[in-house]
């Protein structure tokens, strides 16, 4: 299952490492990343497999929005059909 996961927040030094880490600790395939940095906010984008993962979607959504608080980003885990259609014109 393919998954959209957003990353925004102030930028500091490991936010890659820490939610790479986690992605691969739970056999979540990164597919495609993309990653800018404006002004001093850290903004990521991935598109995500997440079929060989033990974990469900919403396990992972939930773990990845502590990580978030932990690192103060913004860290949200979506369907990619849900946002493709959230975001279709």
């Amino acid at each position: 299952m393919k998954t959209v996961i957003t990353v925004v927040g102030k930028d500091s030094v490991g936010i890659i490492a820490k939610v790479c880490t986690y992605l691969a600790n739970n056999k979540v395939n990164i597919l495609n990343i993309s990653q800018t940095i404006v002004d001093g906010f850290f903004n990521m984008m991935m598109i995500a497999d997440i079929e060989n993962s033990p974990k469900e979607f919403d396990g992972l959504a939930s773990e990845l929005e502590q990580i978030g608080d932990e690192i103060h980003c913004v860290i949200k885990l979506q369907r990619e059909e849900i946002f493709d259609a959230m975001h279709r014109i």
